[in-house]
């Protein structure tokens, strides 16, 4: 499926900044099942430091300095990315839970993409007793960990309700757990909260989510902004698979990828200093636009 990407972000400053420092990681990159065919990156003001680089974990992290007086900050990104579906796994015959938090346990890969970055604490994601011992009602012994991992996605789909209102950016894990409400951050940090407190490797990733969804479906929530969703391990051979609790997705081709890392800190979309004064108000535009028709997302089948 190949998608046109269309994202503006927009900072609105009370008064004029005067110098400013941004991190920035909106750009797409290359990653198993996506390529980027193009894309283009601006900001404005002009910047008089631009610096791009790779992080641990592949992610674009674009370091911008600004020392123009203003007030707005402007980020566009626009991209053609082609994603393709993996194959369909059967989650009943993934391997058993155990021996998944074994193998990651035992796991001596000091790389990006190995399990052991994503099996402990991170800045935004503490373990809690409370949110483990939620988690291990999807794990009984022996459970497959595919079929694990999407029954909890079903759970945290049901029974928390999606609010913008509810939570921001800085809301603790726990607290929208107990809150039962929030939106797509807070629905992935309780998620890998809870599958790390069992032992189990899980990863935050950010992105987009189709826009215009096919006909006879419903728009997905969290469409409007940047999303996110997570990456759970389930051994050498299944290798990391997308979830996403928002909408109770097995990811396939309706969700394009930015950064991937432990959790929000270390993909937080726009991040930074600046010299000022007074209130900010953010505004987020999005289209990812299919081209052509694309195919609906992979349909979870009953239990």
């Amino acid at each position: 499926m190949i998608y046109d990407i269309h994202q503006t972000t927009a900072y609105s400053y009370a008064h004029a900044v005067p110098v400013a420092r941004h991190v920035v990681r909106m750009v797409p990159v290359a990653r198993p099942g996506q390529r980027v065919v193009a894309s283009h990156f601006a900001v404005e003001p002009e910047p008089v430091e631009w610096i791009e680089t790779r992080d641990f974990f592949g992610n674009t992290v674009v370091h911008i300095r600004i020392e123009t007086p203003h007030t707005q900050f402007r980020v566009r990104t626009r991209a053609r990315v082609e994603v393709t579906a993996g194959p369909a796994l059967d989650p009943a015959a993934s391997p058993a839970w155990e021996a998944v938090r074994e193998a990651s346990s035992s796991c001596l890969d000091p790389g990006p993409h190995s399990p052991a970055h994503h099996m402990f604490p991170s800045p935004a994601v503490p373990l809690s007793p409370a949110i483990t011992e939620w988690t291990a009602k999807s794990f009984p012994p022996g459970r497959p960990m595919l079929a694990g991992a999407i029954d909890l996605m079903r759970r945290i789909y049901e029974e928390f309700t999606y609010d913008p209102r509810a939570t921001d950016v800085t809301t603790p894990a726990l607290e929208a757990f107990n809150l039962r409400a929030g939106v797509c951050q807070d629905f992935a940090h309780i998620m890998i909260a809870g599958l790390r407190g069992l032992g189990l490797p899980a990863a935050y990733v950010s992105g987009f989510l189709r826009t215009e969804p096919p006909p006879g479906k419903e728009r997905l929530q969290g469409a409007d902004a940047t999303h996110a969703w997570v990456s759970v391990w389930c051994g050498e051979e299944d290798g990391w698979q997308g979830l996403d609790p928002t909408n109770a997705l097995i990811v396939a081709t309706d969700h394009v990828v930015l950064a991937n890392g432990r959790d929000y800190s270390d993909v937080a979309p726009i991040g930074g200093v600046l010299i000022g004064s007074g209130k900010q108000k953010l505004s987020v535009e999005v289209d990812v636009i299919p081209m052509p028709e694309a195919p609906p997302a992979r349909e979870l089948e009953p239990d």
